[in-house]
């Protein structure tokens, strides 16, 4: 017990956040971390180890010689790795590490062909495939969705994403150029509005599980579910919205030059590269916009729910807070 005095502070609590997660900030400390896209490149075993030492840890058995240093990255990996809710092993393109490789080869393929029809309609399915992916995997698991509700979900986001693009790229075939070039991002901003909305319909249908300041659960919400949701659209939005519409500016200014149009088979490339800057940055400020554990004043809640609360609590409850997902 002596050497675990001296690496691991009396108290240590391996759940308890790092950064103040009230403030933007703490909020982003805690994203870098956890979607810090190195981390893909963990092997299996390493992960599985991770999530043995976290758990032990919770069960206060830290093995002995353990460094807060390592508990720390063992959690960093465990983050990354593991859904919140179910403890589950993610698939790795559906974690939000994985969203700046996977994420900057898309966006950057999606900005570079945008010229005609067929690689519009091509790189927008892989883009809501890829959605679907990561929406199903960062769902809130207290609420299952059907098989069947996942391929609705799917067709109906691809059809959006799709519907957008090629009815804008179309209009835009007589407007500025630079205007052609931000129809990716508008078939993106269209598509997450039903892409998210609808793996998550179980959730609006029946409503989240809402909880006191102490985790003491209060019942079930719709209202909770559908403000949650719309941060997560939101959140999403912003994440494509600087790399896909400052990019396609940057490229409209390069492609004048000369010894750019000497290289354009570099184009592609380069603007794959620059979405991974752009994106590294903005998954973890995207994620960060909203608290991961969102509130709802008392008044906001249905009558029933309402009701029932104040009948059992009084007024000593007057706000409720449930998990929004990612």
């Amino acid at each position: 017990t002596h050497t675990k005095m001296a690496t691991i502070p009396l108290g240590f609590n391996i759940d308890s956040p790092r950064w103040d997660q009230s403030t933007f900030v703490g909020r982003l400390k805690h994203f870098l971390n956890i979607t810090d896209p190195r981390t893909v490149l963990v092997p299996e075993e390493e992960l599985d180890r991770a999530k043995a030492l976290v758990e032990g840890c919770r069960a206060g058995a830290v093995p002995p010689g353990s460094s807060q240093e390592q508990l720390l990255y063992a959690k960093k990996l465990y983050d990354s790795a593991f859904h919140p809710d179910s403890g589950e092993k993610m698939n790795f393109i559906g974690r939000m590490s994985f969203q700046v490789p996977g994420g900057m080869a898309i966006t950057g393929c999606m900005l570079q062909f945008y010229r005609t029809v067929p690689a519009v309609v091509f790189w927008q399915w892989v883009n809501q495939s890829f959605n679907a992916f990561v929406n199903y995997t960062n769902r809130n698991a207290a609420s299952p969705i059907s098989l069947r509700q996942i391929g609705v979900a799917y067709v109906t986001a691809t059809g959006a994403a799709l519907a957008t693009a090629v009815g804008l790229n179309l209009y835009t075939k007589r407007a500025p150029p630079l205007l052609a070039r931000w129809v990716p991002f508008a078939a993106v901003a269209a598509a997450n509005c039903v892409n998210i909305p609808m793996m998550r319909q179980q959730e609006i249908i029946n409503g989240i599980t809402v909880t006191d300041e102490n985790n003491n659960e209060l019942g079930h919400s719709r209202r909770a579910a559908v403000k949650g949701i719309a941060q997560v659209v939101l959140s999403r939005i912003t994440m494509a919205a600087p790399g896909m519409i400052i990019l396609p500016i940057i490229m409209e200014r390069l492609e004048k030059f000369t010894f750019m149009q000497r290289i354009r088979v570099l184009h592609g490339p380069l603007q794959v590269l620059l979405c991974g800057g752009f994106l590294l940055f903005m998954v973890p400020a995207a994620c960060a916009l909203f608290p991961q554990r969102c509130s709802l004043a008392l008044a906001d809640l249905e009558q029933e729910l309402h009701d029932s609360i104040v009948a059992k609590h009084g007024d000593k409850v007057p706000y409720v807070y449930f998990n929004k997902g990612l």
